[in-house]
């Protein structure tokens, strides 16, 4: 693989990485809001588990390549806190929580579909096949919360 390649290659785990953390941090914030409501509560929970997966399987692609992969910005963590705790102090409805949750999954699709765009089509498989599950999932997770709206 050509140096360029490699190094688009390396941003794309990054990418997956950054886009999982900050899915796990945003579930992580949003459940303490939720209240009494157990399916939303279940789908939190059952989506923080899929991310933790493309989290891990990220963190031993990388491992395996020899690179550290960075965790998001902590202003950026502490901004989205602040910004779940002020949303859902006036509102914590069903469908403002799944809506806050949409539009979180559609910047990770966005996210994630630019990144595909950007690597070589002979960059390494496992990453794409990576990139194109966890496309798949959020996108499977952008139907589930449009019910809950």
């Amino acid at each position: 693989m050509e140096k360029n390649a490699h190094k688009q290659m390396e941003e794309a785990l990054a990418e997956i990485y950054r886009n999982a953390q900050l899915a796990l941090t945003s579930i992580s914030d949003i459940l303490p809001e939720v209240g009494n409501d157990e399916e939303i509560k279940q789908e939190l929970h059952a989506q923080h588990e899929a991310y933790e997966h493309f989290s891990s399987r990220a963190s031993m692609l990388a491992r395996d390549m020899g690179l550290e992969l960075k965790e998001p910005n902590p202003m950026k963590k502490v901004m989205m806190w602040g910004s779940i705790k002020m949303s859902t102090m006036t509102n914590n409805s069903r469908s403002h929580i799944a809506d806050m949750m949409l539009q979180g999954t559609v910047m990770g699709i966005s996210a994630l579909r630019t990144t595909v765009g950007d690597i070589s089509p002979d960059g390494d498989e496992r990453i794409r096949s990576l990139l194109d599950e966890m496309i798949k999932k959020e996108e499977e997770f952008e139907e589930r919360w449009k019910t809950f709206l």
